[in-house]
């Protein structure tokens, strides 16, 4: 498979076509960016890490009848990915309540509510990617019913698949956050961007200490480092070396 010319080049990742029309290349980056791009700085090895634990994330969900766009790591910071048309909207999963939400809804940081919580925004980063309801999303011709549906459906299957992986780990999963496409080569609707402690809250379950991007966001330092203990921790619940 050849890499062929730059189609999309993102704060984080990088988008490259390839010589198959329904394939593309992942490249991430080493930068990290929070507060829809407003705090940014350069992490050395984080977009090896964040490609390594992608990866195994979303063959995870492959192999559990979850597609995703993922096919195979293919270097230390690149993925061959199914290409896929962008759907602009994000279904957020939160197994507690955290960060912005928790802001919004007045609740202590973390609260644990009795159910799982799914939220769906608009993925646009100059409105902020604000709370849109199914209703107004169909209404924008963002997607339909049926794909809507759809969507929730995988959300909640994938929410439960990688809570238990990651219980399995010692780590909670806090929320995650996933994005989707229809994909160029069946049209299925599946999961279209990394999941990676980007993308998700995750806390270590003995301590409560935070693996991921909060480390940045809340400047507890060690970001990197918390990213590696996150790696070790699954390539322990995989038994890989």
């Amino acid at each position: 498979m050849n890499k062929d010319r730059l189609i999309f080049d993102g704060n984080e990742k990088q988008v490259f076509s390839t010589d198959d029309p329904n394939m593309v290349i992942f490249r991430y980056k080493d930068v990290t960016t929070a507060y829809h791009g407003v705090k940014r700085a350069r992490f050395a090895g984080k977009g090896a890490l964040n490609n390594e634990i992608s990866a195994l994330l979303l063959g995870y969900l492959n192999e559990n009848g979850v597609e995703t766009h993922f096919v195979q790591k293919i270097g230390e910071r690149e993925q061959l990915c199914r290409k896929i048309e962008i759907i602009p909207l994000e279904v957020v999963f939160h197994n507690r309540i955290a960060g912005s939400l928790a802001a919004k809804l007045g609740v202590e940081d973390g609260f644990k509510p009795a159910n799982t919580i799914l939220d769906l925004c608009y993925n646009n980063d100059e409105l902020g990617d604000p709370l849109i309801n199914r209703d107004q999303a169909a209404g924008l011709g963002l997607a339909s019913y049926l794909e809507l549906d759809v969507m929730y459906d995988i959300v909640r299957r994938s929410g439960k698949l990688l809570t238990d992986l990651f219980g399995k780990a010692g780590i909670e999963l806090v929320d995650a956050k996933f994005e989707f496409g229809r994909a160029a080569d069946t049209g299925a609707i599946i999961i279209s961007d990394e999941i990676s402690p980007d993308t998700c809250r995750l806390w270590d379950l003995e301590t409560g200490e935070r693996l991921d991007k909060d480390r940045f966001r809340l400047d507890l330092g060690d970001m990197v480092e918390s990213y590696g203990i996150v790696l070790e921790k699954l390539k322990n619940v995989f038994d890989i070396d």
